[in-house]
């Protein structure tokens, strides 16, 4: 099968908005998407990370360059602010080329972020 471009979901979030919260919770949700799903390095295309108003510490991108990310593609937006929407969230959205079908695909959604897609299993 020829590598195709792909796209894998993530979400996680903070009990509280740090700059070492973000850095962590940011950089285990990535190496979890990347080691679930067997992502190499020189696959990866680009990650898009959103994060709620009330994650203001810090950029969700610093904490993937100081995984060695820095020569991907990385950008941060804000979420939209949707009454009653989780808070404290920050999600990632991961292009990247693969062999595997979407089927195969595992997505990750980790602390609070678990009860946004309990239609996936664990």
């Amino acid at each position: 099968m020829t590598a195709v471009l792909r796209a894998l979901r993530g979400a996680t979030t903070l009990e509280e908005d740090t700059a070492e919260q973000v850095g962590d919770r940011v950089q285990t949700l990535v190496t979890s998407m990347l080691e679930r799903n067997g992502i190499a390095h020189d696959d990866l295309v680009s990650i898009l990370f959103t994060a709620t108003d009330d994650v203001v510490s810090s950029f969700p991108a610093a904490a993937a360059r100081a995984l060695g990310l820095g020569d991907v593609p990385l950008i941060c937006a804000r979420e939209l602010g949707i009454v009653g929407a989780m808070p404290l969230c920050i999600r990632v959205l991961m292009h990247f080329h693969t062999e595997r079908s979407r089927e195969a695909l595992h997505h990750v959604y980790l602390e609070g972020a678990r009860g946004l897609r309990d239609d996936l299993p664990e």
